[in-house]
This record gives C-alpha cells, sequence and structure tokens, in this order.
C-alpha cells in the first residue's frame, strides 16, 4: 500500500472514542481560539470584497451560516469566507515544525462540511484532529524553508490536502473516497508568497482558498469523482513538485504521538510567527528595566534564517511598511510599537501607527541579523533573542526558547477565553460570547454542529 493511500486508511480509522481526553480538550481549545480569530477577521478590509462577492452568491434558505454576517452560501464558499477571515489578523494559530496555521484552513472546511450534513460536535473533532494531522505531516516532510524558498505558502498548499481528509471524515467517505479526496485537491494545492511583495490580500485568501478547494474534492470524492492514488508519494506528487529536499519519511513518522494538535502554537501577537518571539524578548526587557523610547540606543533582534527574509529583509522595505500586511511582515514595526504601546495586538498594527513619526523613529533603531546560535534546534524549537543598547551604554539581552503561547510555554485556558472575548467582543455582545465558549468547552456534548454555527451569526 503506497503513501497516500495508508494515510487515508489511518485516518479513516481516526475515532473519537479512541481520542485522549488531553487531545479532545486541546481541539476545543485551538476551536475557541480560530472562532475568535474568525468572528474579528470578518471585519477586516480583506473581508468586505469577499462577503460583497458572496452576497452574489447566497441562499437564505438552504446556505451554510458566514461567521459574524447575516449571509448563508454554498458550503465551499462558506468554507473561503471562513478560512480569509480567520487568516486576516496574523493571530491563527502555528505549528513550529511545519511553518503553516493549521486551523485557517481545516476548522473553516470541517465547520461549513459540518453544517451542511449536520455532524456531532465528536465527528466534528474527529475531522479536525485527521487534518492537523495531514496539514503538519506534510508541511514537516516539504522541509518549510525549501519550500518556501520555491515561492510557496505552505499554509495553503498543506492546508488544501488537510481541508480534504477533515472534510472528507465529515461526510463518512471510506478509504477510497479519503483516497480520492487527497488526489483532487493535490491538483488544487496553490499560493504563491509573491504577496510580499506589495502586501496584498492573497495571503489571506490563501486559507480561505485552501478550505474551499478541500471541500470541494471531499464533495467530488463523494460522487465518486477521482483522484491519482500516488497524490503524495509519486514521480509528479505533492512531495517531489512542491520541494527539492522533501522527506516522505517524514509523512507517518511519530503519527498521533502525540497528535499534532498537542504540538499547535497560539499567537498573543498579531504578526508573523518569526516575530512573536523576539517581541517577548523586547517586552520583557522593556518591563523589567523600566525603558521609555527615549532610553534606548538600538534594538538588536536575532531572526531565525527561515523567517529573515520575512520579517527583516529588505531592510529599507520592512522600515517603510505601505500597508497592515507588511506592517504584520516587518520586525521593525512589531518591535516599535511593542516598545511605544507595550503590546503588539490588533490595535497596535493600524495605518496610524504606520504613518506615526514616533514609531519610524523608533524603528530605525531596530536591527535583524541571523545567528547561528539560534538555529540548532529549529524547528523544534524557535528561539529568540533580543539584546537593547540604551543611550547610557547599558546593554540587556534576553533569549527565550519558546515564545509565549507555545505549548512549552502555554497560554492558559482563561487567557484563550480573554483573547477570543478582546476579539469577539468587538462584533457580538458578550452574553452572545459566553454563550459561544460554553458551547465549544462542550462541543462533545452538542449533537448538531447547526447549533453552534447559528450562535455566530449576525
Amino acid at each position: 500500500m503506497g503513501l497516500t493511500k495508508k494515510m487515508a486508511q489511518i485516518c479513516y480509522d481516526l475515532n473519537f472514542e479512541t481520542l485522549p481526553d488531553e487531545v479532545r480538550d486541546r481541539v476545543k481549545y485551538l476551536l475557541l481560539d480560530y472562532l475568535g480569530v474568525a468572528i474579528r477577521g470578518a471585519e477586516t478590509e480583506s473581508s468586505v470584497p469577499v462577503h460583497r462577492f458572496l452576497s452574489k452568491r447566497q441562499d437564505a434558505s438552504r446556505g451554510v451560516p458566514v461567521i459574524a454576517t447575516s449571509l448563508r452560501v454554498d458550503a465551499p464558499y462558506a468554507a473561503l469566507a471562513l478560512g480569509t477571515a480567520a487568516h486576516s489578523l496574523e493571530l491563527d494559530d502555528v505549528v513550529n515544525a511545519a511553518s503553516l496555521h493549521p486551523a485557517v484552513s481545516v476548522m473553516s472546511a470541517v465547520l461549513a462540511a459540518g453544517y451542511m450534513v449536520g455532524c456531532s460536535g465528536r465527528e466534528l473533532m474527529e475531522g479536525i484532529v485527521a487534518g492537523y494531522e495531514v496539514t503538519v505531516k506534510l508541511g514537516i516532510a516539504l522541509d518549510p524553508a525549501a519550500h518556501y524558498a520555491r515561492g510557496f505558502h505552505p499554509t495553503a498548499t498543506c492546508g488544501t490536502l488537510g481541508a480534504a481528509v477533515a472534510a472528507a471524515k465529515i461526510l463518512k467517505l471510506d478509504p477510497v473516497g479519503i483516497t480520492n479526496a487527497m488526489g483532487i485537491a493535490g491538483s488544487q494545492a496553490a499560493g504563491s508568497m509573491e504577496f510580499l511583495a506589495d502586501g496584498a490580500f492573497t495571503k489571506r485568501f490563501h486559507a480561505g482558498w485552501s478550505a474551499h478547494s478541500g471541500l470541494i474534492a471531499a464533495l467530488l470524492a463523494g460522487e465518486g469523482f477521482t483522484g491519482p492514488g500516488s497524490i503524495i508519494e509519486g514521480k509528479f506528487g505533492f512531495l517531489h513538485a512542491y520541494s527539492p529536499v522533501s522527506d516522505p519519511g517524514k509523512v507517518l513518522a511519530g503519527w498521533g504521538s502525540p497528535y499534532e494538535v498537542m504540538k499547535t502554537s497560539i499567537k498573543p501577537h498579531a504578526c508573523c510567527r518569526y516575530n512573536q518571539g523576539a517581541i517577548d524578548c523586547i517586552l520583557q526587557i522593556v518591563s523589567e528595566h523600566g525603558l521609555s523610547p527615549n532610553d534606548i540606543d538600538r534594538v538588536e533582534v536575532s531572526i531565525l534564517k527561515a523567517g529573515f527574509a520575512l520579517v527583516a529583509e529588505p531592510r529599507e522595505v520592512k522600515l517603510n511598511p505601505k500597508s497592515v500586511v507588511d506592517a504584520q511582515f516587518s520586525m521593525p514595526f512589531g518591535g516599535a510599537v511593542a516598545i511605544l504601546k507595550g503590546n503588539a495586538f490588533l490595535e497596535q498594527y493600524t495605518m496610524k501607527n504606520i504613518s506615526s513619526a514616533a514609531v519610524r523613529d523608533l524603528m530605525i533603531r531596530i536591527h535583524c541579523s541571523e545567528n547561528p546560535g539560534i538555529e540548532k534546534e529549529f524547528p523544534q524549537k524557535w528561539p529568540a533573542e533580543v539584546a537593547i543598547i540604551t543611550k547610557e551604554g547599558k546593554k540587556y539581552r534576553v533569549r527565550l526558547d519558546h515564545p509565549k503561547g507555545d505549548p512549552e510555554n502555554p497560554l492558559t485556558w482563561d487567557e484563550i477565553i480573554e483573547k477570543f472575548k478582546n476579539l469577539a467582543t468587538a462584533v457580538f455582545p458578550g452574553d452572545k460570547c459566553s454563550a459561544i465558549v460554553e458551547s465549544v468547552r462542550g462541543l462533545e456534548n452538542v449533537s448538531d454542529v447547526k447549533l453552534l454555527m447559528e450562535q455566530l451569526q449576525r
């Protein structure tokens, strides 16, 4: 049996009853985080044109609810909207070893599919776990740095296959059906990193399209449409086409031991993952030593090689962001607002701050470099190191192996709920937000996911 078919069989066999309690709890934890980000993300400028597009295709009587709107559309279009919104804030979850964001593709697809067929909360959780495993294992097997170097966005590419498997679980496809879903998804997996050139919205769209394409792949497979049974390992398959150094042996290595949901990180800062640890370090130094912006002469930030081109170069570009997307991929901007505002959440990533003279003055004092000393354990760890030199000549240095939000340095349930409410209360009243939290925490007892989805509409 080939690799693709083995994956399909394993995913077919995955059952809620055999999932450890900590995995069930983690799925709910990640789902609540996803929902908060998706709800608030529906308000962003990149979600508005998507909603206009969908408004011309809505079916108020039969469609799937689009989170944080009054729209109802066909399930694949709902997945498109959910994924785009959930990836629009740079606050979505991430798996370090694969350098990708699984929730935005997987959860968007399963929620749309789950509403369509009326699945239970337990079935939804099965789909999520399976989708995360496929998405993340493929990302690791590709080698994230090599995949990025070819110009691909792994959230988009790997997420398409993960979404297909997740949706196939919800649709109750057999191993042959899951294999076909992956095969169909493999011809749709795409996502160009060229958005970095001018801060285009396509980065956000990638997640929506992967959820959309994955669900379509599963639906087609359910109707008997076939896809190549060797889409992962084949001569022209996913691994060989998308990376020059892929390792098929990593796809099934350590499957479920532990499950990838247990290795997924949460973002406390609204920016690229490669900036998160450095911002933690900056905030720690500034807080511990009571530094003001006027005290600081220079900030030296060590950036992992894999992320250097994303957040640190060309320097002149990173010092002159033209959009919020640009700012989210600028280490100098993230460091500057963290120092000035004491935070790097949504409220700091604004056009007002981008044009602020105070922010720009501080940005030019932030210098990024590669550091071989933090590379040794990457990608298992994403170390960060920052030194702040004051105008008086004092130097304060902090190294952090695990940014806040990593499984080794996690946000508590209370912190996740706080993050959810900070995001969602901008859209929904507090009592509705509390009801959503209650539904998610009792997900295994939800008989029909439609009940949860109805709570998420305006």
